[in-house]
């Protein structure tokens, strides 16, 4: 098992539940994705391009779906959170009910679509 993987199945529920969900809504929606661990987080990559990370914060109550290259992204921009971030937006889950799967297959496919755009629009 990757530390990847670990990471997901380490946390408890209801975190698990979704980081798992998210994990295979990801995996459907973007086959190509490859699943990494870097900054100690669980990561989407397709090639060298980056398309999400996810997290459960310390401290906090929620996974964080996260999204590098948000200042190119145009799908549900409300319903993500930037919370002080400059670069990242994200998508927040508390509960494995509150994931709406047409919006994270949306904004799954959006960052997709723009992978290979800067973290910055110029």
């Amino acid at each position: 098992m990757n530390p990847a993987e670990e990471y997901i199945l380490s946390k408890n529920e209801p975190y698990r539940s979704i980081l798992l969900h998210v994990q295979a809504v990801i995996m459907q929606t973007i086959p190509s994705a490859e699943l990494k661990y870097k900054w100690r987080i669980p990561c989407f990559y397709v090639g060298k391009s980056p398309i999400c990370y996810l997290n459960v914060p310390p401290r906090k109550n929620y996974v964080d779906v996260g999204f590098w290259n948000s200042a190119h992204l145009t799908k549900h921009l409300d319903n993500m959170v930037t919370e002080k971030r400059k670069v990242v937006k994200s998508l927040r889950y508390l509960t494995l009910e509150d994931i709406d799967d047409t919006i994270l297959i949306a904004v799954l496919r959006d960052a997709y679509s723009v992978r290979h755009e800067g973290f910055y629009k110029n």
